[in-house]
C-alpha cells in the first residue's frame, strides 16, 4: 500500500488547488478523481465556464435577430460545438498542471473509505488501496432528481450536465424549478430561440429577493417569451411521440398538460457522498447529507477535511477556492482562517441581464430590526445602458440609517456580475455608503451608477 502525506478526493476548484499548493511545500500528494471528464471539476466541465460560455453566445444569437429556426438552431450548435472545445482544452490544461508535478500522483476511479486513513480506488477491474496520513474530501454535488412519475423512463429529460450535450436546440422546454439554475437555463434557451415554460412549486418567485426586484426580474424575463406557473405539483412525465408530456397540478387544484421537446430537472443539488463509505472512517454527516464540518472545515476526525459543495452552504467556486485558502492557513499559515471570516459573499445570477447581490434585501434587515435607508433606480437612467441598448433592470441600496454603512445591495442590470465587487469591498473595508457615493470612477461605465444610486439615499 503506497503512503501518501496527503489524499485529496475529487479534482475541483479547491482540491486541484490545494494539491498543487501542498506539493509545491514538499508533499507527497494524491489526487483521486472518478471520471476523466471530470479533471477540473465542476465549474470548468458542467458549471460555471460552459454554462456562462452558452449565456455569452445565446446573447450573440438573440442580437443576430434570426427569424427561421432552423438558422437558430445552428447557431445553438454552433455554440455547442464551441463550449464543448472550450472545456475539452481546460479540462487537458487542469490534468496537466497537477500530471506535471512530481509531487502528484493522479488517480482516475471512484474512491471509498476503508478506514480513517485508508482508501480504496475502483478502477474497471482493478482495485487500488492507498493510506493518506490526511485526507481532504472535495466531491462536489449533483442535480436532485425529484420523485416524479415516468421521470427515469423517459428519454427527453435532461439536468443541467447532459442538457449541454444536446446538440439539437429545444423548440420548447419545460424547466422544472425557478431557482437560480433553473432561471440561467431559462435565459439562456430563451435567447436562442426555444420557448420556454417554468413550474415552479413555490407559490411566490425568488423568495430570498425583495418583491420589487423578483417583479422586476420576472417581468423582464416574461418580457423575452418565459412562461412561469408558480404554484404548480408535477403530477407526471411521460414521452409522446416526437416529445414529451408534462402534467401538472395549479394553484386551484386543475390539471394541466403541457407538451415540449425537452425537460429540464432543476429542482437543486446534493453534496456527492454516496459510494463513499463515510462511515468506516467514522465522518459525520447533517441532515441534509452534507459532510459536517468545524468552522477550519474540519470533520469530525481531525486529520480529515472538506470543502466545497460536498459541505453544504454556498455552492460557489469560488467558496471552494477559498475553503482550500483556509485548510492552507491553519496548515502552514497563521492559523486564523475560519469560514467565520466570510462576512459578506456576493453572488449573481446569470440571466440576462444579471441579478447580483451582496449582503442583506430590504425584508432581512428590517427583520433583523435595522433602521435603514434604501435607495432604488432604474437602470435605464443609466447612460452607459442606454448606450448598450440593454435598459432592463433595477438597483437598490440599503443602508444603515444609525451609522451609514452598506448593509446589502441588489443590482439587476447589465455588468452587475462586476459592479457588485465594488460594493462587497466597500462593505467589508467598513466603509460608509458616501464612499460609493463620491468615488471617481470612469465615464461611461455602468459602475459609475454607484455614483447616482448612493446619491439617492437621504
Amino acid at each position: 500500500m503506497i503512503h501518501y502525506d496527503a489524499v485529496i478526493i475529487g479534482f475541483g476548484k479547491g482540491g486541484k488547488t490545494l494539491a498543487a499548493a501542498l506539493a509545491k511545500k514538499g508533499q507527497k500528494v494524491a489526487v483521486i478523481e472518478q471520471s476523466e471528464l471530470m479533471y477540473g471539476g465542476t465549474c470548468i466541465n458542467i458549471g460555471c465556464i460552459p454554462t456562462k460560455a452558452l449565456v455569452h453566445f445565446s446573447k450573440q444569437s438573440q442580437l443576430m435577430n434570426l427569424k427561421d429556426f432552423d438558422d437558430k438552431s445552428a447557431v445553438y450548435r454552433l455554440a455547442i460545438d464551441k463550449k464543448t472545445t472550450l472545456i475539452t482544452g481546460l479540462r487537458q490544461k487542469n490534468y496537466d498542471n497537477l500530471d506535471n508535478l512530481d509531487k502528484v500522483t493522479i488517480y482516475t476511479g471512484k474512491a471509498k473509505f476503508e478506514s480513517s486513513h485508508e482508501i480504496a480506488i475502483q478502477s474497471g477491474e482493478e482495485l487500488t488501496s492507498i493510506y493518506g496520513e490526511k485526507i481532504y474530501i472535495n466531491t462536489g454535488a449533483s442535480t436532485v432528481i425529484p420523485a416524479i412519475e415516468g421521470v427515469s423512463s423517459s428519454q427527453h429529460v435532461y439536468t443541467s450536465t447532459s442538457l449541454m450535450e444536446l446538440t439539437n436546440l429545444p423548440k420548447k422546454m419545460v424547466v422544472l424549478g425557478a431557482g437560480y439554475i433553473g432561471l440561467e437555463f431559462s435565459s439562456i434557451y430563451a435567447n436562442f430561440g426555444s420557448e420556454i415554460v417554468v413550474l415552479d412549486k413555490h407559490s411566490e418567485f425568488l423568495s430570498r429577493e425583495d418583491r420589487d426586484i423578483a417583479n422586476m426580474v420576472q417581468s423582464t424575463l416574461e418580457k423575452r417569451g418565459i412562461d412561469f406557473k408558480l404554484g404548480t405539483e408535477i403530477q407526471s412525465i411521460r414521452d409522446v411521440e416526437h416529445g414529451v408530456v408534462v402534467t401538472y397540478r395549479d394553484q386551484d387544484n386543475n390539471i394541466h398538460e403541457v407538451y415540449a421537446d425537452a425537460v429540464l430537472i432543476a429542482a437543486g443539488r446534493k453534496p456527492n457522498t454516496e459510494g463513499l463509505q463515510l462511515q468506516k472512517a467514522g465522518i459525520v454527516v447533517t441532515d441534509r447529507g452534507a459532510i459536517k464540518v468545524d468552522e477550519r472545515l474540519q470533520t469530525t476526525i481531525p486529520h480529515i477535511y472538506a470543502m466545497g459543495d460536498v459541505i453544504g452552504g454556498l455552492q460557489f467556486t469560488y467558496i471552494s477556492l477559498d475553503d482550500q485558502r483556509i485548510i492552507l492557513d491553519n496548515l502552514y499559515g497563521s492559523k486564523q482562517r475560519t469560514t467565520e471570516d466570510r462576512l459578506y459573499v456576493p453572488y449573481s445570477v446569470f440571466i440576462d441581464p444579471p441579478l447580483s447581490r451582496v449582503g442583506l434585501s430590504e425584508e432581512q434587515a428590517l427583520a433583523k430590526g435595522y433602521e435603514i435607508k434604501v435607495a432604488t433606480m432604474p437602470a435605464a437612467a443609466i447612460p452607459r445602458a442606454k448606450l448598450t441598448e440593454e435598459t432592463d433592470g433595477l438597483l437598490k441600496a440599503i443602508v444603515d440609517a444609525k451609522t451609514d454603512k452598506i448593509l446589502g445591495c441588489s443590482l439587476f442590470c447589465s455588468e452587475s456580475h462586476e459592479m457588485i465587487n465594488i460594493v462587497q469591498i466597500a462593505m467589508e473595508t467598513g466603509q460608509p455608503y458616501t464612499y460609493l457615493r463620491d468615488h471617481i470612477f470612469t465615464h461611461p461605465t455602468m459602475s459609475e451608477s454607484l455614483n447616482d444610486l448612493f446619491q439617492l439615499i437621504k
